[in-house]
């Protein structure tokens, strides 16, 4: 059982909700690689993009020891974007190059390290933060699926101000903002199985 929140419409949805669980692959190579193909983590099955370039591969996981038999036999195929393509070399050879260890960065460093590289903005780092590394304090206020709710139950005009009030939301959160993430993204995709 979570901790209440201060916030009384989250605290509606944490008493309905069980407590959002998700197991993460503590991976962020293949997980960056994942978010750069689909620009989504946590909604990956919605096109399964990714899982079908895993799939001819013959590979489970993509690491840099088989990004070059994953870029051979997977993405070939999928007609990337340019841009897309090039965010995938350049994280890649970033990767390379590099021997950080993520758990160990704080939230800070993560972002420094990972928006150096084109094409890697605020959303993929928040998701590799919330989903891979689960960070307890991270608010991905540019993702599309929690602006929808937010806009939603908080009456929010979806235009103005709309980033600025998210955040003054978010603030009541406190260090619980990755929990109060998961329960809204939780409580949106009970809706839509209702």
């Amino acid at each position: 059982m979570s901790k209440p929140f201060s916030d009384p419409i989250l605290e509606k949805i944490r008493q309905q909700l069980d407590v959002p669980h998700f197991i993460s692959t503590n991976d962020v190579f293949h997980d960056m690689l994942s978010c750069i193909i689909e620009q989504q983590i946590h909604y990956r099955s919605s096109k399964r993009i990714f899982a079908k370039a895993l799939e001819r591969s013959g590979l489970e996981r993509v690491t840099i020891e088989t990004f070059d038999l994953f870029e051979k036999l997977g993405i070939s195929q999928l007609k990337l974007s340019m841009s897309k393509y090039e965010t995938l070399m350049a994280f890649t050879n970033f990767w390379r190059n590099n021997t950080l260890d993520f758990s160990t960065l704080t939230d800070e460093e993560v972002k420094a390290a990972l928006s150096g590289i084109k094409g890697i903005g605020t959303w993929t780092i928040d998701m590799i933060l919330l989903y891979t590394l689960q960070r307890p304090n991270v608010f991905p206020v540019d993702d599309f699926h929690l602006k929808q709710v937010m806009i939603s139950l908080y009456k929010l005009h979806p235009t103005q101000k709309l980033k600025t009030n998210m955040l003054a939301i978010a603030a009541q959160w406190e260090n619980q903002k990755s929990l109060a993430t998961l329960y809204l993204l939780d409580w949106k995709k009970q809706q839509k199985v209702n």
